[in-house]
């Protein structure tokens, strides 16, 4: 009898104690400076979600939010120090979709376990493109050359594993064909290795692209999204092109350390989610070639599920490995 009653005696203190914590993290947090780091260099999508995020979130919690960016390895050295950081709602993280992906392909320094899920905030597609020059016409004509000629076709990407390389490596797939990797340190030198024809075609977000594309420089034969996009309204999908069930783009999405209070997580998620929802925000992302959506923790807990097995079996099936 007196075990179970100092059982009980002790649940309640712990449940009493969390309850405690919980009310004081929500009542005394944030008491000095967040930072959110973004794990790609300065410009991309990664980079303007985060500064755009930081401008809002300052002003309605009252306090200093600054961005610092971390890039290198595809993502890895931000998003590890991300990982690593007290749980305590100071650091977050705009992490892109390769967060889902770096895992699979070598040590990547975390695992998604060390990470809370915030909000989604939505994606841009991938644009697969080659100089006007190349005789490559459309996606169809790509596949015939490519069987024509296994493994002689090459494609530039912003690294390996990313979602741009994945485009790519999933039509590979589809269409049962055998094209060579090369690998680049971002999309601006990955687009212009298809300009220069260091390269017969290129795979980048459609971010920072509409430039290449509508000066002539490139020639777009698909985007990866499920539907059309605004700013290329001739350019096919790759349904549309017939490669069927290839939709892979590029994703945002906003994390915390795992372990920060769950008050922390809901307060910011509340907030992020009314700012991308603000007309001016998302005019100002489209404009950047981003298109928001979100959704809160719950709903990312689950897309994260999902697509982590996903971006799995892709890179097994595909072979990728760093090199």
């Amino acid at each position: 009898m007196k075990e179970r009653r100092f059982s009980r005696v002790f649940a309640f203190v712990a449940l009493a104690i969390m309850s405690i914590s919980a009310n004081a993290a929500r009542a005394e947090w944030p008491d000095h400076t967040i930072t959110i780091i973004a794990h790609f260099a300065p410009g991309g999508s990664n980079d303007l979600l985060a500064r755009l995020i930081a401008s809002e979130l300052g002003p309605a919690l009252h306090q200093k939010v600054i961005v610092e960016n971390r890039p290198g390895a595809n993502g890895n050295i931000g998003l590890s120090a991300a990982a690593r950081a007290a749980p305590d709602g100071y650091t977050l993280v705009v992490a892109s979709g390769v967060v889902l992906i770096n895992p699979s392909i070598h040590e990547s320094g975390y695992t998604m376990k060390d990470f809370a899920p915030v909000a989604y905030l939505g994606a841009s597609p991938n644009v697969i493109l080659t100089r006007p020059a190349s005789g490559i016409t459309s996606i169809k004509d790509l596949i015939e050359k490519a069987k024509a000629n296994p493994g002689k076709i090459t494609f530039s990407s912003p690294g390996v594993g990313s979602t741009s390389q994945l485009a790519v490596e999933l039509v590979k797939l589809r269409a049962h064909v055998n094209l060579t990797h090369v690998p680049f340190q971002g999309a601006a030198p990955a687009a212009q290795a298809a300009v220069a024809g260091t390269t017969d075609i290129a795979s980048v977000s459609v971010a920072g692209l509409i430039g290449f594309i509508k000066s002539g420089q490139l020639k777009a034969l698909a985007q990866t999204g499920k539907d059309p996009w605004p700013d290329l309204p001739d350019v096919p999908t790759l349904e549309q092109a017939g490669v069927p069930n290839a939709v892979v783009e590029t994703t945002q999405m906003l994390l915390a350390p795992a372990g920060t209070p769950k008050p922390i997580i809901d307060r910011l998620a509340g907030i992020v989610l009314k700012i991308i929802e603000k007309p001016d925000v998302r005019e100002r992302m489209l404009n950047a070639s981003f298109a928001v959506k979100g959704e809160g923790p719950d709903e990312l807990r689950d897309r994260i599920a999902r697509e982590v097995p996903m971006w799995r079996d892709l890179v097994h099936e595909a072979g990728i490995t760093i090199k």
